[in-house]
């Protein structure tokens, strides 16, 4: 999904490939999608998408605190291992008595042909006076100018909205940060996948 020193708008075209790979190698080739003409935008709706939903709304990132778990998984299992980074997460959370206080989110700082490393945080509204121990950590979410990208749907078919993202980019010629954003308006385990509304953040430099 993210790679670490290479353009965001090529990273969203890996995700997009890593992610349809296994359905797609028996398949026929698509047609090629038209192209916008020069000079035009283009305002055919985002895949995942219902009208009204924001694609490419600017937005000002505020720091939160968060309590978030550091970890990496392989392409094949990822929305497993980013769910079951959740779980721990919300397992201390409720040992603490801590309650949330916002949608937790995924934030994407690396990756590679192999897989990708992440952080599953979860924001809370001050420091616990136990700070977590091992794997768990209290940190801050980034901040700064980002554009917000809304996708309905399930997590394997984030890569026609990752594809769709690097277009809007690539078209208004944006540089994006070297690292993204999942937020969750739905509970990325309870929810059935198909289900899930997810804004993706994409921090502009």
């Amino acid at each position: 999904m993210f790679c670490l020193g290479k353009p965001l708008p090529a990273v969203f075209v890996i995700a997009a490939l890593a992610l349809a790979s296994a359905g797609s190698s028996s398949a026929q080739a698509p047609a090629p999608a038209p192209t916008t003409p020069p000079g035009q935008t283009d305002t055919s709706p985002a895949p995942g998408t219902k009208p009204g939903d924001p694609f490419g709304e600017e937005l000002t990132l505020t720091p939160k605190t968060i309590v978030y778990l550091k970890s990496s998984a392989t392409w094949d299992s990822a929305f497993e291992s980013i769910q079951d980074a959740f779980k721990n997460v919300y397992a201390y959370l409720e040992r603490q008595n801590i309650k949330p206080a916002g949608p937790a989110m995924t934030i994407y700082t690396a990756s590679d042909d192999a897989g990708f490393e992440f952080q599953a945080a979860v924001p809370i509204a001050e420091e616990p006076k136990d700070p977590p121990k091992g794997d768990l950590a209290i940190g801050k979410s980034p901040e700064g100018k980002a554009l917000k990208f809304m996708h309905r749907g399930s997590y394997d078919s984030l890569d026609a909205a990752y594809d769709a993202i690097t277009h809007y980019l690539d078209e208004r010629k944006l540089e994006a940060r070297d690292l993204y954003i999942e937020q969750y308006d739905t509970d990325l385990i309870k929810t059935p996948e198909d289900n899930l509304v997810i804004e993706v953040l994409v921090p502009i430099k």
